[in-house]
C-alpha cells in the first residue's frame, strides 16, 4: 500500500455543546456515550490521571468512516456504535452546528482535511466532509515535512486559542502521506456562579487511605443539582456554566480508595443519563483547582476498542476517499488535550437503572461535597432532541480521572 492516513484529534476543552432533534442526532449522542466508556476503560488501564475528549476522537473517526468500505466500514460501525456512515454524517451535522452556535461561552468544533498536492477526494466523500462535517479541504506538499507540519499546527493553534501546540511532528510526515484528518475542539466558560478566590485554601487531598498532598481547594455554598447514587457508591454533583446547558459533572466515590470500583461500575452505566434523578439542595462544595495537559497516541487503545484493521497496511479499506486507486491505511491517531478549572470557570481546548433517593424523601438540609480524594469528571452538554417535548440527552465532550496533582 502506498497511501497513509493520519487521523489527528486535538482539542482545548471547556464545556459545552448541543443540537436539534432527530434519530440521527440521538444515535450519534448515544454512540459517543458508548465510545466514551469503551475508550475510557482502556485508557484507565494505565496508572495516573486520565483526560481526553471522546467527542473529538469520535467525530474525526466518524469523518473517516465516510470513506471506508468492506470490513473496515464494519469495524467503524461497531466501534463508533453508529449504524451507518449516513447516520453519522447527519447526526454530526446537527452536533457541529450546535457546538458552533452556543451562547454565553466560547465553544468551537472544527474539522479539516489536508490532502497531498496532485491528489483529489472522491466527490461523495468531499461533499459529506464539507457539508456535514463542515470540514475545510486544503492541498499540502507533505514531502516538505517541516513546512507541512507547521501549516497544520498553526491551524490547530488558531482553532484552540493557542492552547494546543505542535500536534504533529515533521517526522510523522513523508512523501507517502496522502491525507491528514484533523478535528479541533475549544471551550471556555465561566461558572454560572463563580467561586470566591478569597475562600480558596490549602487543604489535603488523599491519594489513598494513608497518603495525602496539599492542593488549592476552592470553597463555595450554593444550590446545585446533586444526588447520592447507591449503585455507584458515589456522590454526583453538577456544576453549571454561564450557559446552563453546559456543565461539569463531578463523580466522587464514597471511599477514599474507591476509584477503581467506581470505574468498574461506570462501565455499566449510561453516561448520557448520569444526571437523571438529581435534586437541588444547598451544597457546601470543596473542589480542587486543577490543570491537565495530555498527549495520547490512540493507536493501541483504538486497536483494543475494535479498530485494529484501520492500521493494517494490507487490510484497511478506505477505497471511498481518494480519486486515485492507491490503497490507504492509518498510520497514527494522536490527541492532545488541555483543561483548566479554577474559580472563574473552565477552559479546555433512558430510564436509569440506578435506585435514586426519591424526591419526596429528600430532607431539606445542607449537603457536603468535599472532593478530597480521586474523582471522575465529565464535561457534558444537554442536546435537545425534541424541542416541543423538551426531551434532551447529555453529550460528553470530555472525560477524565484526577488521582494526583
Amino acid at each position: 500500500m502506498m497511501g497513509v492516513i493520519f487521523l489527528l484529534s486535538l482539542l482545548t476543552i471547556l464545556p459545552q455543546i448541543m443540537a436539534a432533534g432527530k434519530q440521527e442526532l440521538q444515535a450519534v449522542i448515544q454512540g459517543n456515550g458508548n465510545f466514551t466508556k469503551k475508550l475510557y476503560n482502556i485508557l484507565s488501564e494505565e496508572p495516573g490521571n486520565v483526560f481526553f475528549s471522546p467527542i473529538s476522537a469520535h467525530a474525526v473517526l466518524a469523518m473517516a468512516y465516510q470513506g471506508a468500505g468492506g470490513s473496515t466500514k464494519d469495524a467503524f460501525t461497531k466501534t463508533l456504535a453508529i449504524d451507518s456512515p449516513l447516520q453519522a454524517a447527519e447526526g454530526y451535522s446537527d452536533v457541529i452546528h450546535h457546538l458552533n452556535n452556543v451562547s454565553d461561552v466560547e465553544l468551537l468544533m472544527a474539522n479539516k482535511v489536508y490532502i497531498k498536492n496532485g491528489y483529489g477526494l472522491k466527490a461523495a466523500f468531499k461533499e459529506v466532509a464539507q457539508k456535514k462535517f463542515l470540514s475545510e479541504v486544503e492541498s499540502v506538499e507533505f514531502a516538505k515535512t517541516a513546512e507541512a507540519a507547521k501549516k497544520i499546527n498553526l491551524w490547530v493553534e488558531k482553532k484552540t486559542q493557542n492552547k494546543i501546540k505542535d500536534l504533529i511532528q515533521p517526522d510523522s510526515l513523508s512523501d507517502l502521506t496522502r491525507l491528514v484528518l484533523v478535528n479541533a475542539i475549544y471551550f471556555k466558560g465561566n461558572w454560572a456562579s463563580k467561586f470566591d478566590k478569597s475562600q480558596t485554601k490549602t487543604e489535603k487531598f488523599y491519594l489513598n487511605d494513608n497518603d495525602s498532598i496539599d492542593v488549592q481547594m476552592m470553597n463555595k455554598k450554593g444550590k446545585y443539582f446533586y444526588k447520592e447514587d447507591e449503585k455507584l457508591d458515589a456522590k454526583v454533583l453538577e456544576l453549571p456554566y454561564a450557559n446552563p446547558d453546559v456543565s461539569l459533572i463531578v463523580i466522587l466515590p464514597n471511599k477514599r480508595n474507591g476509584i477503581a470500583e467506581l470505574e468498574a461500575k461506570l462501565a455499566e452505566t449510561d453516561l448520557t443519563k448520569i444526571t437523571e434523578n438529581m435534586f437541588k439542595p444547598e451544597v457546601v462544595v470543596k473542589l480542587p483547582k486543577f490543570k491537565i495537559e495530555t498527549t495520547i497516541n490512540l493507536n493501541k487503545p483504538l486497536e483494543k476498542a475494535g479498530l485494529g484493521v484501520i492500521f493494517k497496511e494490507n487490510e484497511a479499506d478506505f477505497s471511498e476517499m481518494l480519486d486515485s486507486p492507491e490503497e490507504l491505511f492509518v498510520s497514527q491517531v494522536i490527541q492532545k488535550a488541555f483543561i483548566e478549572v479554577n474559580e472563574e470557570g473552565t477552559e479546555a481546548a433512558a430510564a436509569t437503572e440506578f435506585e435514586m433517593i426519591p424526591r419526596r424523601l429528600i430532607v431539606s438540609k445542607e449537603m457536603h461535597f468535599t472532593v478530597d480524594h480521586p474523582f471522575i469528571i465529565l464535561m457534558q452538554t444537554q442536546q435537545k432532541l425534541n424541542p416541543r417535548r423538551r426531551t434532551r440527552m447529555s453529550n460528553t465532550i470530555f472525560m477524565g480521572k484526577l488521582c494526583n496533582f
